[in-house]
């Protein structure tokens, strides 16, 4: 499904020139959960943006369903990443001004969806995260773990390729966290591909694979020991 190939990612300025990314191969399959690890500043988060399709790498090869998609522009990007990408990020990035059920509905919305197909997906999405009984709620009435199933269920109402998270137990206490880690593996094995970027070993064990970075590089694979 996504293939890299010395992918690299360099960030110049008048003075420093920086290798957040160097030569970095690397294969995720249809239907895998990938944790991707390592310590900060070792590329994670530019690995995150470009498999996003957020940023561009500044060589290499980026192939994506066998498109290669490196030199695409950001309309392009754009275009792709809305009808393929689901994403969960650290800080839930949920919309304080909008419910639950208005902030799980926008992805419908910029795929131009009807309003009853767009009120059909999101109860299935609400419901399938136990938070159909929130849906009326803003995010300043839900606690975090709630705030994360919100935001899952935004990832996954267009039904995306996969799902892409950032750290998606960050900024919870380790009972929600299990929670949500749960939810992803449920979805995992439902079918749904998930690219989980994270410091934590307890989350990764959740992971089919570990695939490590450090100095930008893909320094080791492995196979996760949790049953």
């Amino acid at each position: 499904m996504i293939q890299t190939r010395e992918l690299t990612r360099i960030f110049r300025s008048e003075e420093v020139e920086t290798t957040a990314l160097n030569k970095a191969d690397i294969n995720i399959n249809q239907g895998e959960f990938v944790a991707i690890m390592g310590p900060s500043g070792c590329g994670k988060s530019t690995l995150l943006n470009i498999l996003g399709l957020l940023d561009t790498p500044t060589s290499g090869e980026f192939k994506f369903f066998d498109k290669d998609v490196a030199g695409f522009n950001e309309r392009q990007r754009a275009q792709l990443r809305k009808k393929n990408i689901g994403f969960v990020f650290q800080n839930f990035n949920l919309i304080d001004q909008f419910t639950v059920f208005e902030n799980v509905e926008l992805p419908l919305i910029y795929l131009g969806l009807s309003a009853k197909e767009r009120k059909t997906r999101v109860e299935e999405a609400l419901e399938k995260m136990q938070m159909s009984h929130r849906k009326r709620h803003y995010p300043n009435q839900l606690s975090g773990g709630q705030q994360q199933r919100a935001a899952i269920a935004r990832a996954v109402v267009s039904d995306p390729k996969f799902i892409l998270a950032d750290e998606p137990t960050g900024n919870l206490d380790s009972s929600h966290g299990d929670e949500v880690m749960n939810l992803l593996s449920n979805l995992n094995q439902a079918g749904t591909t998930i690219i989980m970027v994270t410091h934590s070993q307890r989350d990764a064990e959740y992971a089919q694979r570990v695939i490590m970075l450090f100095d930008g590089q893909v320094i080791s694979e492995k196979n996760s020991t949790k049953k």
